[in-house]
């Protein structure tokens, strides 16, 4: 046999850690006695982007991920509303002539087709849009509405649907015509399409009943291949038959967040929709760049829009060393391999270099549910309380102890905070009840400024100074969000939301990029690991904590973070490394005899 140098051209070298290790090498860790192996970790992910002008159930959509139609819908009343998203916002333009909502999409963005729909009745209104303006064109067969399409808007196909039963009605198009064509194995309505006229796919929808029956057409006939993983009606987008998405939808549980993959063979369960809604819209090139837009809660009616890409470098979490104290409700300060973790109820300090903690020197006063900031050598620690009434007291260090200095002016818990020890903003809180209360910290005194818009606890923040910052997350008094405001020195203004609203966070970061993970999910004591990235516009999911949990702490940046203590439950003293460049270090085990 082949020995690893005859055929990788190399030796195994010695490298003690991983520090000059390259991707796609396999060395041997002098460090740890062990053979090690880096690669890049890959993956898929649905990511927040600017909403509809118009919320809206029932619509059709056209185009692709960067340039997208979206017409027509409930919102209620029915509505010709049409937009264009450009890759980052919407913009309204002409509407349909006939207002409706249950009809196929399908074309570019600026060559489209609206067919079919319900207004009251079902109607086979056919619609083409050349990129300005929406024409009466000549109607389907059969008048329907819950139907599907794929294709463009000179060689187009729609099937399925409602009129004035359910059908399996497959109808294509030449640009002035449609013509019947052979219908679905299986018969039904709100299903998935996506592909050409001549290699199509139809998958899901209801028979009455949800179904996950897949049928592939290859320009003559339908044929049955292999079945959803779950049944449900849904939204769908890809090019031909051996890509696709299905997307979101309603099961007989209820409204759906689900995702599938289809490779042309089988379907694959991959990253959720972060709002779970059915009768949405959806289009996109393939099954590795779609967008989904508006839908419904069920009820309301929503405007939300998110974008799917597929074989992004994702980050990855790594255990790294136990506090010596198990504990949460702490403040953190410092980076991935210099962090300062304080306070709980134990006020007790502790240093992490990037592999062990070590306990240093208290703060004066115990306390939990504090906010902190700045440096290892140069920490911030203010406000808190728990288990004590709210405080505003603030502590000062200096790399060796704390030093008590000028409190806030309101005394509170359960807040957020940013900045550094000369420069730092503390936000929300608790005082009772839930606040909206902002300050800044110039160095000596805390100064009110201008209130954050939404009033909330167990939020999260981050920035560089108290001109600079972000809050996100947190509790309302009603309500766990995901509420996001940006502050430019003056005042917050808000901006697009967590895709997972969750109280009890952690976070690290400046204010174009930030890490947030763990937390509580809007169900109470529901916790999550969920990761989530902010680039200054939107937030894009990556991969999980290994220990989900809320009331953690964490430091560093978007490509070198650090995450620790918290409630798993019980409180835990775990400890996790993310590595944001995607890189993943396996370790391959060797035994002797």
């Amino acid at each position: 046999m082949a020995t690893y140098k005859e055929s990788v051209g190399t030796a195994v070298q010695n490298i003690a850690g991983d520090t000059g290790a390259v991707t796609g090498q396999l060395w041997y860790d002098s460090s740890d006695s062990e053979f090690k192996y880096k690669y890049q970790a890959y993956g898929s992910a649905w990511s927040t982007q600017n909403a509809m002008n118009t919320a809206r159930k029932g619509l059709g959509g056209a185009g692709i991920q960067t340039a997208a139609l979206g017409f027509g819908g409930n919102v209620p009343p029915y509505t010709g509303a049409t937009e264009q998203y450009d890759g980052t916002s919407w913009t309204e333009v002409n509407d349909l002539n006939q207002a409706r909502e249950y009809m196929a999409g399908l074309g570019s963005q600026t060559a489209a087709i609206a067919a079919g729909g319900y207004l009251g009745d079902k109607t086979g209104n056919s619609e083409t849009w050349n990129g300005t303006n929406w024409a009466e064109g000549n109607n389907l067969n059969q008048n329907r509405y819950q139907l599907t399409g794929c294709g463009t808007s000179t060689a187009g196909l729609v099937f399925g649907g409602n009129g004035p039963s359910i059908t399996g009605k497959t109808e294509s198009y030449n640009g002035t015509n449609w013509t019947e064509l052979n219908d679905l194995t299986t018969a039904r309505r709100d299903l998935g399409g996506s592909g050409t006229q001549t290699s199509a796919l139809a998958y899901g929808g209801d028979t009455p009943g949800s179904t996950a029956a897949t049928e592939l057409w290859n320009g003559t006939n339908w044929t049955d291949v292999a079945d959803l993983n779950t049944a449900r009606r849904l939204a769908g987008a890809g090019t031909d038959n051996t890509n696709a998405l299905g997307i979101g939808g309603e099961t007989p549980g209820g409204v759906s967040a689900l995702t599938e993959s289809w490779n042309g063979s089988i379907w694959t369960e991959t990253n959720d929709l972060n709002t779970a809604r059915q009768e949405l819209g959806a289009t996109g090139a393939s099954n590795s760049s779609s967008l989904a837009f508006g839908g419904t809660l069920n009820p309301p009616a929503v405007a939300f829009t998110e974008e799917w890409n597929a074989g992004i470098n994702l980050g990855a979490w790594y255990t790294g060393g136990n506090m010596n104290t198990a504990r949460s409700d702490m403040a953190a300060a410092g980076t991935r391999d210099d962090a300062l973790a304080f306070g709980g109820t134990d006020g007790k300090t502790e240093i992490y270099n990037g592999t062990a903690w070590n306990e240093i020197n208290d703060m004066n006063t115990a306390r939990g549910q504090l906010a902190g900031c700045g440096t290892s050598t140069a920490a911030l620690g203010f406000s808190g309380g728990f288990p004590l009434p709210p405080t505003g007291l603030t502590e000062l260090w200096n790399g060796y102890t704390w030093t008590e200095v000028n409190d806030m002016n309101t005394s509170r818990r359960i807040l957020g905070g940013a900045g550094t020890s000369t420069s730092a903003l503390g936000f929300g809180g608790f005082i009772p009840p839930q606040t909206n209360i902002t300050e800044s910290w110039n160095g000596t005194n805390w100064t009110e400024v201008a209130d954050l818009n939404t009033a909330r606890n167990a939020l999260a923040g981050s920035g560089a100074s108290n001109t600079s910052a972000l809050a996100f997350g947190g509790y309302t008094g009603s309500a766990v969000t995901g509420a996001t405001e940006l502050w430019n020195g003056s005042n917050w203004t808000e901006v697009n939301d967590l895709n997972k609203a969750r109280e009890s966070l952690a976070a690290d970061g400046t204010t174009t990029a930030t890490l947030a993970f763990g937390g509580d999910d809007t169900s109470p004591g529901v916790h999550m690991g969920a990761t989530e990235e902010w680039n200054g516009t939107n937030w894009t999911n990556l991969n999980s904590l290994s220990t989900a949990r809320s009331r953690l702490e964490g430091c560093g940046t978007t490509t070198a973070a650090v995450a620790f203590s918290g409630e798993a439950p019980p409180g835990t003293a775990a400890t996790e490394e993310w590595d944001g460049t995607g890189f993943i270090t396996k370790t391959i085990t060797t035994t002797t005899d």
